[in-house]
């Protein structure tokens, strides 16, 4: 099996050790580098030329598109998946010009990440292993996301968590910093028990880091946030 190897550039040091996590679970990912800037990023990009990237749109010295289009410009051979906060149309819009891989919103979540990487892999597999291209050839090559490649993230999902239901929990965790279970709960119409059960799951994937407190009567609580809300 073919072994990728991966960059990650992205200017939160937070997220930036999320994902490193992440890629160290992936078989056959070599991580080869992490890059906090762009300028870092192009001077590893020359250097250790990446087979696949995984890049942020927002950077203290500019913007990741600006990176996407130069790889482009000179025929690099990196790929790009891009990971962002960013959901403005004309983000997408430039991204898939540039020829981006994929375009992944954050918060990142693993099963994601491994099924965007999994169809990385087997698309660099047939396109290494054909000498000339059918029609046929050219439309498995196409990346593209479909609903069969939806479904089966859904479906590696544990008993007891649906996507709906997690997507509502990541929402309001996306607007607030250490909330206990009760307080999602109440936000998305559900019990303690039912919001207690899916943000341990989150922090099991480690998209959520939990803490524990202490209350007025010194009972213990768990209380929950995002990377990007836990300062």
């Amino acid at each position: 099996m073919t072994t990728i190897r991966l960059l990650i550039v992205e200017d939160d040091r937070k997220i930036a050790e999320i994902q490193r996590r992440f890629v160290e679970r992936l078989e056959n990912v070599e991580l080869c580098g992490i890059a906090h800037t762009l300028a870092d990023a192009r001077d590893q990009i020359e250097i250790l030329a990446p087979d696949l990237i995984l890049l942020d749109v927002y950077f203290p010295d500019g913007n990741g598109l600006e990176l996407l289009r130069e790889l482009r410009a000179e025929d690099s051979g990196s790929d790009v998946i891009l990971i962002t906060a960013a959901k403005e149309v004309e983000t997408l819009r430039s991204a898939l010009r540039g020829g981006v891989f994929d375009y992944i919103l954050k918060p990142l979540v693993f099963e994601r990440l491994q099924e965007a990487v999994s169809r990385y892999r087997d698309h660099m597999e047939r396109l290494s292993s054909l000498h000339h291209v059918a029609q046929k050839e050219v439309d498995a090559l196409l990346p593209r996301t479909t609903s069969e490649s939806t479904q089966s993230v859904e479906q590696r999902l544990p008993k007891g968590i649906d996507a709906l239901t997690l997507d509502k929990i990541r929402a309001v965790m996306a607007s607030g910093r250490h909330l206990s279970a009760e307080d999602v709960g109440g936000a998305i119409g559900a019990s303690r028990t039912t919001a207690r059960r899916y943000l341990e799951y989150l922090v099991g994937t480690e998209e959520l880091s939990a803490e524990v407190t202490y209350g007025s009567v010194g009972r213990p609580e768990r209380r929950y946030c995002t990377p990007t809300n836990c300062s």
